[in-house]
């Protein structure tokens, strides 16, 4: 059986996953621009919605292309003499796994998750500007976010420079200017070894490259400052 027609197929459901990556980057950017331009909570909750929207697609995109997976290394692997019906073998193992979605599961897709935390920081370095120019607002927010502005640090811990694009890395939370750390990162693969955090005190010993996420809201804070 040549499974030529499947592969292509296959290949394009996994383009598809490029345009939901998108569409939840843009949805992230929309919604940092909300509560940068302190809009009504309720666009930004709807820009919330849209994002476990976008987890749900990608989440049954991926049992779809499982289930064909599946399916033909189940065929390749039992050889049998007349050619089964894939439409039906798919469609029950895809079904299998989706019986087994809950909502837990897209509060845990990794952009969603992403998305959360940005918002979070934004919002606290909207507060702690909202701070600097209302003085009778200060008894009415947390005295953790009344400083969170000033305890803020821009400077990469690779460069000690300001940092320009920074990501921050998924396991440590530790930031670094992308450049940098990509550099040290590609240099130490070369040499077949692992990179620590270049934070100092930080234990984590094995930095990659897909540990690494833009943190868009960071780097509005580094910019707003410098019109500042």
């Amino acid at each position: 059986i040549s499974f030529n027609g499947v592969d292509s197929s296959l290949s394009s459901l996994k383009n598809c996953q490029s345009y939901i990556n998108t569409g939840m980057e843009i949805a992230t950017r929309v919604a940092l621009d909300l509560v940068e331009s302190f809009n009504d909570e309720e666009d930004v909750n709807t820009m919330e919605k849209v994002m476990l929207e976008f987890a749900a697609m990608d989440r049954e995109l991926n049992h779809y292309m499982r289930a064909i997976e599946e399916t033909v290394s189940q065929i390749k692997r039992e050889k049998p003499e007349t050619i089964p019906d894939l439409k039906n073998l798919v469609k029950e193992k895809f079904t299998a796994l989706e019986s087994m979605n809950s909502d837990s599961d897209l509060q845990r897709d990794e952009k969603y998750v992403y998305f959360k935390d940005q918002l979070k920081e934004m919002r606290k370095q909207c507060k702690s500007y909202f701070l600097k120019n209302n003085d009778e607002a200060i008894e009415q927010i947390d005295e953790d976010i009344a400083v969170t502005q000033s305890q803020m640090n821009f400077i990469c811990p690779i460069t000690q420079m300001e940092m320009k694009r920074p990501v921050r890395n998924k396991v440590c939370g530790h930031v670094y200017e992308e450049d940098a750390i990509l550099k040290f990162i590609r240099s130490r693969e070369q040499q077949k070894k692992k990179l620590r955090c270049p934070k100092i005190g930080c234990s984590h010993s094995d930095v990659k490259e897909s540990d690494l996420m833009p943190d868009e809201a960071l780097k509005r804070a580094i910019d707003s400052q410098k019109k500042q």
